[in-house]
């Protein structure tokens, strides 16, 4: 058995993952992300570097999702003891082993308690000729804390178009839209300023909270002069979007003339993973990428001056992460190779 190795974070490591991660300390991790092979027995053909350079992996599994479900496992169940009591992870699958993994791998070692979300991601809008079934154009991501300790950050989503559309006025102060001042019941029926909130109606607000709506011209008056009972303003500054929920539409697949494109087939936004590392992390907190594939998890972990992790087994991914590190920032600490393999020149 191999004496656990005190965690040194902002590195790449070229080796198998799975032997790793047991040389790492337990709890010594805030977040996990992780894209792993999908199951979907297709081979990929990778376009990268200057010279479009062709490499190409295969994705799949002569044993059976049974073979899958077992590789899988092994690896979770080190990512469980990694992570702190605090920590989160989330797995990146789809539609062919989602609920294999779900069911058979992590609610068995996190436990169903933990299971926090069951996120789709909207991957693309493209369109398919269908035959003889829907077109697939999500992913799912599957959430889960390592205990009931873990405190998400809150997140937004941005203000759509059907709601923007809702602003029509303006004044001085900027775009507004009206809100009702009342409500169904009986609660609060008075007389304001002249009117009554009708018949089994009641103000939202008590009269003294109106009466500060009012001083602080929040309050659309009628030509008479009276307040409108639905003339709450609501300024377009103060929307701050809708709370973050499980569907996640409004980031989309790196395209062909995207800026972000590595020629990585399996690539993903760094918007996603902007989003999974703000939602679930602090400044300084360790982000474990344990199938780093192009590096874009880790790229955004350094971005948002997060420490972190990469492993992957390829030389090419590695040595691909390691020029959008330099690019983005023109250093980084360590890397950790095979003993057997050069280390990459800069």
């Amino acid at each position: 058995m191999q004496d656990k190795e005190h965690l040194s974070v902002n590195r790449l490591i070229l080796e198998d993952n799975l032997e790793i991660m047991k040389t790492l300390e337990s709890e010594s991790v805030d977040l996990i992300y992780l894209d792993p092979p999908f199951f979907s027995n297709r081979n990929y053909e990778i376009i990268w570097g200057d010279e479009g350079e062709i490499r190409s992996f295969k994705d799949r599994w002569s044993g059976g999702i049974d073979h899958y479900i077992a590789w899988l496992k092994e690896r979770a169940e080190l990512m469980h003891r990694l992570l702190k009591k605090t920590g989160s992870i989330f797995l990146h699958c789809d539609w062919h082993a989602d609920e294999y993994i779900r069911v058979d791998v992590l609610d068995r070692i996190f436990g169903k308690k933990n299971f926090r979300n069951h996120i789709v991601w909207w991957r693309t809008n493209a369109k398919s000729i269908i035959v003889q079934k829907l077109g697939i154009i999500t992913d799912i991501i599957l959430f889960y804390s390592k205990s009931n300790l873990f405190k998400p950050n809150l997140l937004y989503s941005e203000i759509s178009s059907a709601q923007l559309s809702r602003y029509k006025q303006e004044d001085e102060k900027g775009l507004y839209r009206y809100e009702n001042l009342t409500t169904p019941g009986r609660a609060r029926q008075f007389i304001w300023r002249g009117v009554h909130p009708g018949e089994n109606r009641s103000w939202c607000f008590s009269e003294e909270k109106l009466e500060k709506l009012y001083d602080q011209g929040l309050i659309v008056l009628r030509k008479n002069g009276q307040p409108r009972k639905d003339g709450l303003k609501k300024y377009l500054d103060d929307n701050e979007g809708s709370v973050l929920n499980n569907l996640w539409d409004d980031t989309d697949r790196v395209g062909n003339t995207s800026k972000e494109r590595i020629g990585y087939p399996t690539q993903k936004p760094e918007a996603l993973m902007e989003r999974i590392i703000k939602m679930a992390s602090k400044g300084g907190d360790v982000v474990l990428d344990p199938f780093m594939g192009g590096g874009t998890t880790i790229a955004v972990a350094d971005k948002l001056n997060r420490q972190w992790i990469g492993i992957d087994q390829s030389t090419m991914d590695v040595k691909v992460t390691e020029q959008r590190l330099r690019k983005q920032n023109g250093h980084f600490e360590v890397i950790m190779m095979k003993p057997n393999i050069e280390k990459i020149p800069a």
